[in-house]
């Protein structure tokens, strides 16, 4: 085992949903406090804390969230990286601990986004050239390429049908049928914003958003927060064997943004940047995907998810369709995503959602998911991706 490992001591995900009565500090306060519990250690012992915020970004939530759980004068980082934000900001602790600046870093995620709406519309003003289109995150570049918006909902919709038109078979009641089994797999999760499952009429019935994806075919925005330690190789071997025993190793984490291309400016390229962080972290870790007990995958629409089984090389090139038929993607199946509820179901809580998804891996890999638990997993991948653009990818993989 080379001394440079990292491994996950402690990890927890607050209920995600509306909190009305929690501002963004307690929030990332109640999941930083529940992350050094579930290690055994507490905020003396960090070393570096990373803190991800996207809407209050300039708010300083690092320090904000010290002087709730304590000021120990460690140095803080504020970081923000749209839906990659909670991932970027654990790959900022890890990054810190495998340098040697420290044993033990802390890593947050956090965001209130309920009754914030799928999206803030937009504003035209007289003179065309001065307009300044709002999207999901205020003010944007106008995107001018061939998707031709810069709307979430309609950039991944748009993705999502380009795939149909290029390999066949993805229909509007196929996206549906993914949402189907996310709304299912969300019963098993009490800590999902929305436990409760759908049925393939109520999902193609509801009110559409950008086709083919309706309301429960969306990501939820809601309130909540993650939170995860991080602790060296060297460190690890110092404390109890129960700390040890529930200790899951990083053997993979990858950060991507988008590739130089002669569109660059037109259109972020979800698919090239997520295969080139998962065929990173596979050639990392040292695994390959058949080797992948769950994936939690961001499905921010049913129609990213369609394409990043097909990104991270769940199936072959141009086979997410057949994949998905054969019911793999199944708690049940043979490489079951989003067992969580994923993004549809869950929430998302952007900041959070990166070190959320990584809760939900770690949870298997220990034992300890409950109802929903992956009998015998032993690896999982984790990922988020944000438009402007970055993609995290974690690979995890159960202790010894």
């Amino acid at each position: 085992m080379a001394s440079d490992d990292i491994w996950i001591l402690g990890i927890t995900m607050t209920k995600f949903g509306k909190r009305p009565d929690d501002d963004v500090v307690d929030l990332a306060a109640e999941a930083a406090l529940g992350a050094l519990a579930d290690g055994g250690v507490t905020i003396q012992d960090m070393g570096v804390l990373a803190a991800g915020n996207l809407m209050g970004a300039a708010a300083g939530i690092g320090q904000q969230l010290q002087k709730q759980i304590g000021q120990t004068g460690i140095p803080v980082y504020n970081v923000a990286n749209a839906c990659a934000t909670g991932a970027t900001a654990l790959r900022t602790a890890i990054m810190a601990v495998k340098a040697g600046e420290c044993d033990m870093g802390l890593a947050v995620g956090v965001e209130k986004l309920a009754g914030a709406g799928l999206l803030s519309g937009g504003s035209r003003k007289d003179d065309a050239d001065t307009w300044t289109p709002k999207g999901r995150y205020g003010a944007v570049a106008p995107i001018d390429g061939r998707i031709g918006t810069e709307i979430m909902p309609g950039v991944f919709a748009q993705v999502g049908m380009e795939y149909g038109y290029e390999h066949g078979g993805a229909t509007f009641e196929l996206f549906a049928r993914i949402s189907e089994k996310n709304h299912s797999h969300s019963t098993l999760n009490p800590l999902a914003a929305y436990s409760k499952a759908m049925t393939l009429e109520q999902i193609m019935g509801d009110i559409m958003i950008a086709y083919p994806n309706t309301r429960p075919m969306c990501s939820a925005n809601c309130d909540g927060a993650a939170a995860a330690v991080v602790v060296s190789d060297a460190k690890l071997k110092t404390l109890d064997p129960d700390q040890r025993r529930r200790a899951v190793k990083v053997s993979a984490s990858v950060l991507t943004s988008d590739p130089w291309d002669e569109g660059c400016q037109q259109l972020p390229n979800v698919n090239t940047l997520t295969r080139r962080a998962a065929t990173t972290a596979y050639e990392q870790a040292g695994v390959a995907p058949e080797d992948l007990d769950l994936v939690e995958l961001h499905d921010c629409f049913a129609t990213a998810e369609l394409v990043h089984y097909d990104n991270l090389q769940l199936c072959a090139p141009g086979e997410a369709v057949p994949f998905f038929e054969s019911g793999a993607t199944w708690r049940t199946g043979s490489t079951p995503v989003n067992v969580s509820g994923g993004l549809e179901s869950k929430g998302h809580p952007i900041a959070a959602t990166g070190i959320a998804n990584i809760w939900e891996v770690c949870h298997h890999l220990r034992g300890e998911a409950g109802d929903r638990q992956i009998e015998g997993a032993k690896v999982g991948l984790a990922h988020v991706i944000g438009l402007g653009s970055a993609c995290g990818v974690h690979i995890l993989e159960k202790a010894a």
